[in-house]
């Protein structure tokens, strides 16, 4: 009997990451997403702002066949191939498709500039206009509008074709027909005559289309466009640093060992299985268990948690964390893509590839203004055609309607407030990264924030010392830290070196200094055994603690606030009770009423413990119903997208590695400058100083940047739209056009340098 056809084979599904080019607007990244997804078997996401489509495929489906797909709408796109790790030391490759792209329009926008400044001075003003002036402007505008121009008019064919039509499409249109009214004009009407003149005359009148040119419009607006274009282009060089940030926070290479020998090699190397080692100080190369060794470990880049984690044989650790004590052999038993820092990665790529999507405000407005421009004009065209049958006057006023609707100022609009913006908030300590950031801020109802390096200090500190006093031999505070800083300077734990940089004095000389890892340090000063670390430490050596009177109060109230109890004892006797934590800033709890009074609600997240969480809540004015602790950085996730799902417009405010993917999801994310790369990459603002009050200065000057991009945009649009009548009665003056032109601009600029006085 013949087998049954394998008409139905199960591919495993593949996926693929693509580089889009030729995408300017959202409308773009939408299109090239519909089509991919109409191919069987393949499921894509296009991400506008880094130029990514990120495409699960199976079946037939091969990356040719993608790549070819995106390629007959006009795009292009070649697959994003993983590059081998690179040394620490190498410098950041400078040839990257966002420094062509930012290098390619600041070319075009000087060499436009230059050209379009006469053109503009010529027509405008009448001093200026020597015979046969209007040739020169030609000469020098025909560079402009053809190859200066060149990224819209493709940009628009591209749409054409799609039966789309985008702001490229209203500036090519609007210059084309410009420049070629004036082509028209120059040679087949009276401007090309020797001794030609343009008048400047502000008044409403019918104009004789065949003695007009348009030349300074269609440069001026180009050169206008190009301007803003190249500084959105600069912005989007630093797409996917956030990315970048993180995997760069992993260690570059490890020791492994091979026959009993340490031998160098790549951490893309390594395999499940190795063993590697790793000394204090050094960065753990991947998941792992430890095999060898006891040590504390510095977890706080990626779980938050202040207090370093004691490890011992059979402990698990992560990949990126620090060792800051002893020397550790690490089994390996997750590498590469399956490592807990790459899972963070991921959190924060998907976290950005959903906020990407959101369109900028000239983009929403365009979507309506240019359809309904185009269609004006055409309806002025036909409208004086079937009225009059005069096809010169029928012409110029479909022409002049398309001049006075080109958005000069709207090119200048956003990019101009921004830079203001953007300006004086360096001065006062805040990063703004992009317009798409400022949306949110007026929504903004809840603001989330991490405690450790943003609320707290981020480092452990000596926060008390209590003594025995009621003892007959008690003995001083200063005394007490003297002791048990000299034996801790020897010690690599992050709270032996709070406690020993507790002591400001001079401190004795240490002998027979000893380090039980996980209990503590002893040492030999001036005489004394002296003991600093937990209970079990001292009990080894037969000193018991006291169950009653102020140091076991002292201890019980330490714990029950989260901080570390440290013990010190000599002499036989426990003598202090030192109390070490991550101390608050002094600025937080005046950063919170500050946050208060804008209408946000502050909630305290954290990878700590409750007993922490609470008391530093209860120490900046946060309620205890509005802490949420020992969350780990996928549950912070969780917690935002909890609190958006429950209607809440969500700001974070975080520092740590742990917060990156956070600070992505949540509408406004707001960095620590204080704090890891990935952080103040993920972040939509930067707070440069890590003072916390900053977040509400940040937040008040993104709601006046918005709404000077929200005035520029009106007015950009204003000036057009209440001409557009005129243009279209064919009563407006060339003249009027090119000074509305002008004058918007102006305006534009002028209002936006108002944000230099920000305060």
């Amino acid at each position: 009997m013949p087998s049954a056809a394998p008409d139905a084979i199960t591919v495993p599904t593949a996926e693929v990451e693509l580089a889009i080019g030729g995408m300017t607007c959202a409308s773009c990244s939408s299109r090239i997403e519909r089509k991919l997804n109409r191919i069987e078997g393949v499921t894509a996401s296009v991400n506008l702002a880094t130029e990514k489509a990120r495409v699960a495929y199976g079946g037939q489906v091969a990356v040719p066949d993608l790549i070819a797909t995106v390629e007959k709408l006009g795009y292009s796109a070649h697959e994003i191939v993983p590059e081998p790790p690179v040394d620490a030391d190498s410098p950041e490759p400078s040839g990257s498709p966002e420094a062509h792209e930012a290098d390619a329009l600041r070319q075009r926008f000087t060499v436009s500039a230059v050209l379009a400044l006469p053109v503009i001075l010529m027509a405008m003003v009448p001093a200026l206009q020597f015979d046969n002036w209007q040739w020169l402007s030609l000469t020098l505008a025909a560079p402009v509008v053809v190859w200066g121009g060149l990224p819209f008019h493709r940009a628009a064919w591209t749409n054409a074709r799609h039966g789309a039509a985008t702001m490229d499409t209203l500036v090519s249109v609007g210059t084309l027909a410009a420049f070629g009214w004036s082509l028209w004009a120059l040679f087949f009407g009276d401007a090309g005559m020797p001794g030609m003149r343009h008048g400047f005359d502000l008044t409403v009148s019918r104009a004789d289309g065949s003695s007009t040119i348009y030349l300074e419009v269609a440069a001026g607006v180009v050169t206008f466009i190009l301007l803003g274009r190249w500084l959105e282009a600069r912005a989007k060089r630093k797409a996917g640093a956030a990315l970048r940030a993180l995997l760069e926070l992993g260690a570059r290479d490890a020791a492994v060992l091979r026959g009993g020998v340490e031998v160098r090699v790549p951490v893309a190397a390594l395999r499940v299985g190795d063993r590697f080692v790793v000394r204090p100080g050094e960065k753990i190369a991947t998941d792992g268990t430890v095999v060898e060794g006891a040590s504390a470990i510095d977890a706080s880049l990626l779980t938050g948690e202040s207090v370093p984690v004691d490890v011992v044989v059979g402990s698990p650790v992560t990949g990126a964390t620090v060792n800051a004590g002893g020397r550790l052999v690490v089994e390996a038993t997750r590498v590469g893509a399956d490592t807990q820092l790459a899972h963070m990665a991921k959190l924060v790529e998907d976290a950005q590839n959903g906020k990407a999507q959101v369109q900028r405000l000239a983009d929403r407005i365009a979507a309506v203004f240019v359809p309904v421009v185009l269609l004006i004009a055409a309806g002025t065209l036909g409208w004086w055609l079937g009225t009059t049958g005069d096809a010169n006057a029928a012409f110029t006023a479909a022409v002049a309607v398309l001049i006075i609707a080109c958005p000069c100022a709207l090119g200048l609009a956003t990019p101009t407030a921004l830079m203001v913006g953007t300006g004086r908030g360096a001065q006062l300590g805040i990063l703004i990264k992009g317009p798409e950031v400022l949306e949110s801020t007026r929504r903004v109802d809840t603001v989330v924030l991490d405690k450790t390096g943003t609320v707290t200090s981020g480092r452990m500190e000596l926060v008390s010392v209590v003594t025995d006093g009621s003892a007959q031999d008690s003995v001083r505070d200063e005394e007490v830290l003297r002791y048990a800083a000299a034996v801790e300077q020897a010690s690599e734990h992050p709270v032996g070196r709070a406690v020993a940089a507790g002591f400001d004095g001079e401190l004795p000389p240490v002998s027979d200094f000893a380090n039980t890892p996980g209990l503590g340090v002893r040492g030999t000063a001036e005489g004394r055994t002296v003991l600093v670390g937990r209970a079990a430490l001292l009990a080894s050596e037969g000193i018991s603690v006291p169950a009653s009177g102020a140091l076991a109060a002292a201890r019980s109230a330490a714990e029950a606030e989260g901080r570390t109890a440290v013990l010190v004892a000599w002499d036989g006797r426990v003598r202090a009770v030192l109390g070490v934590a991550d101390a608050v800033k002094p600025t937080s709890a005046e950063a919170v009423a500050r946050l208060r009074e804008l209408g946000l609600k502050p909630l305290l997240l954290t990878g700590d413990n409750a007993d922490v969480a609470r008391t530093v809540a209860a120490e900046v004015g946060i309620a205890a119903e509005d802490v949420i602790a020992e969350v780990l950085p996928q549950d912070k996730v969780d917690v935002v997208r909890r609190l958006q799902a429950e209607g809440r417009t969500v700001a974070m405010v975080g520092d740590g590695v742990n917060d990156a993917a956070a600070l992505a999801t949540a509408d406004l994310g707001l960095a620590m400058g204080t704090g890891t790369d990935a952080a103040i990459q993920a972040g939509d603002l930067t707070l440069v100083r890590g003072d916390l009050r900053v977040a509400a200065d940040a937040i008040r000057l993104a709601r006046r940047t918005l709404a000077t991009i929200k005035g520029n945009l009106f007015w950009a649009f204003g000036y057009n739209v209440a001409a557009l009548p005129l243009a279209a009665a064919g009563l407006l003056n060339p003249m009027i056009a090119g000074a509305a032109m002008a004058f918007s601009s102006v305006f534009v600029v002028s209002n936006s340098l108002r944000l230099r006085r920000f305060s």
